[in-house]
């Protein structure tokens, strides 16, 4: 199973459309932690990674695209009224087809 580029474009696009408005972000710190959400805003996007100014300090983060695939951070942005999780782009799942060995006598 692979990341396409294309995957991580159409990403970027969706992110940069919503420059400036309040998003979720969860992350998965360990196995034995308990996630953390944060309340942020999306302050600028990236060839690889976005970044955030999260409200509650006046600090910022930034997030590879990779680990919302990998789904080591899940973002759910702010339509209005709720927060809608991120959609993101279904990775394809190629299965090859193996062919049973036998014996020539």
């Amino acid at each position: 199973m692979g990341i396409y580029r294309s995957e991580i474009a159409d990403l970027r696009k969706n992110i940069e459309e919503n420059i400036g408005k309040k998003i979720i972000i969860k992350e998965s710190p360990g196995k034995r932690s308990k996630p953390q959400e944060k309340s942020a805003i999306i302050e600028n996007v990236y060839q690889s990674y976005f970044r955030v100014k999260f409200e509650e300090a006046d600090r910022v983060g930034s997030y590879n695209y990779t680990d919302l695939f990998t789904r080591s951070v899940e973002v759910s942005m702010y339509n209005g009224e709720t927060y809608e999780p991120l959609v993101q782009p279904q990775l394809e799942i190629k299965k090859t087809r193996v062919e049973p060995i036998t014996e020539n006598s």
